[in-house]
């Protein structure tokens, strides 16, 4: 599972929350998260299932659409759960913000995800 895990939260801030392509993320999502997966945001959203995560994260890349996600360093993972800590910012300039997903993993797909806004490095 761990590098499955490691896998998904990667591709889970590449490919879903750093993704411009509507259709492109649409299928990662379609790929990496179950059905009923959720998404809680820090701020108080919450978030469920395929449809939503898009919308969210279309909405979350549209105010941002030129940041790009760096991981820190590489995942960690202990059994079902993982987290990856990363910053995000323009391509050349300083990181604007910093975070961690935690995300559960059930059955090689998503379950949920707990985004945790951190101070930056």
């Amino acid at each position: 599972m761990s590098s499955t895990l490691s896998a998904l939260l990667l591709r889970n801030l590449h490919d879903v929350f750093g993704e411009p392509d509507p259709d492109r993320r649409r299928a990662a999502i379609d790929e990496i998260f179950h059905e009923d997966a959720v998404f809680h945001d820090p701020n108080g959203g919450v978030f469920r299932g395929r449809a939503e995560i898009d919308r969210i994260a279309g909405v979350i890349k549209a105010g941002h659409p030129d940041f790009r996600y760096q991981p820190l360093s590489e995942p960690e993972v202990v059994g079902d759960a993982g987290r990856v800590r990363w910053v995000s910012g323009s391509p050349g300039h300083p990181p604007a913000y910093a975070g961690t997903d935690f995300a559960i993993a059930r059955d090689g797909k998503i379950a949920a995800v707990y985004l945790f806004f951190d101070a930056l490095p």
